[in-house]
């Protein structure tokens, strides 16, 4: 085995176990611990590495977030290897007006719903995924499709991942989302839209929306999976071939997570809190008053088949260049040796 000098990681702004351990402190001890720095990719400077975020491009490195970046990685060649799954439901929902006249999901027929779109982006336009994602859903639980309503795509030239704490975000860390599809909706460009998780519920609370359809804790699975549910954890193949002692005790780190935050459930909110921006009632309301329990890190066959069906939606709309296993991307190795490491 080569030895390491360095490992790159990146996480979403969402509620996941990788977050949380690197907010304590626990990522950065146990690779120290080994002799091995950790780079932040979210938070540096150089655009090509912030790129990897979506990419999955660097060798020696690892993240957990939202599943069609990856899965678009994947299908685009990159070697990665799934080496935990983390399921935390949240809040998605169809959003209108009250002036709409629009109150349940059989009232969208006919209407516009509005679509984020990235037409100048080079990585995959995830957030006009997720919203159709959203949107197919919403429509399908009335018997309806996208052919019963006007998608209106709302483009926008601004990039998906800009340096985080650039002055354009006036001293907060990130864009929020929904900006685009809040002035169509203010202008009357369109009736209804895509929200999800704690912005989206802290902006549907703002404005006094109609919660037209919501679906987030819905009991069938294929309507609940979306770009955040579930969330993997990803390294990259040369990583995993490599140093595979590292991984598993990464996995080990992030998976002694859910344990904590059982105990700890308010501290576990405030992290969650502090990662996305928001207010820690945001998170209890979004994600549930059992979000402290949603934290493990695991590989069971639902999970790995809610990949598999979000890959064919990615696949049928045209969002990832080509077919690919869902099934042979996951290693269990790892999360294996690690609950072998800890039982000993």
């Amino acid at each position: 085995m080569s030895s390491l000098d360095s490992v790159w990681y990146t996480r979403c702004p969402a509620p996941t176990p990788l977050s949380i351990a690197h907010q304590l402190g626990w990522i950065d001890r146990q690779f120290q611990a080994s002799g091995v720095s950790v780079g932040s990719i979210r938070d540096s400077k150089d655009p090509a590495v912030r790129q990897s975020h979506f990419t999955h491009a660097l060798d020696y490195s690892f993240r957990q977030g939202g599943n069609i970046p990856p899965i678009w990685a994947r299908s685009g060649g990159r070697e990665t290897r799934v080496v935990g799954i983390t399921t935390t439901d949240e809040f998605q929902a169809v959003i209108a007006l009250p002036s709409s006249g629009i109150t349940i999901g059989a009232d969208l027929k006919g209407r516009r719903i509005g679509v984020p779109r990235k037409p100048l982006e080079k990585i995959v336009d995830f957030q006009r995924a997720t919203a159709l994602k959203g949107i197919v859903s919403a429509l399908s639980l009335d018997g309806l499709t996208h052919d019963d309503v006007e998608l209106v795509y709302l483009d926008s030239a601004e990039a998906s991942l800009i340096e985080r704490g650039n002055a354009a975000f006036l001293g907060l860390k990130r864009r929020y989302p929904y900006g685009d599809e809040l002035l169509a909706l203010a202008r009357g460009q369109i009736d209804a839209f895509f929200v999800k998780g704690a912005e989206g519920i802290v902006l549907a609370n703002q404005i006094g929306a109609v919660v037209v359809s919501e679906f987030g804790f819905h009991p069938d699975p294929k309507i609940r999976i979306n770009n955040g549910t579930p969330r993997p954890l990803t390294v990259d193949a040369r990583f995993l071939d490599n140093h595979f002692d590292l991984v598993t005790e990464l996995v080990a780190t992030v998976g002694q997570v859910a344990g904590w935050a059982k105990a700890h459930p308010d501290d576990a909110v405030r992290l969650i809190a502090g990662e996305i921006g928001v207010g820690e009632d945001a998170i209890w309301a979004a994600n549930g008053p059992e979000v402290h329990r949603h934290l493990e890190l695991t590989l069971e066959d639902g999970q790995v088949e809610a990949f598999d069906h979000l890959k064919r939606f990615l696949l049928e709309w045209g969002f990832i260049p080509s077919e690919f296993d869902v099934y042979a991307w996951i290693d269990r190795r790892p999360l294996a040796a690690a609950a072998r490491k800890a039982a000993a």
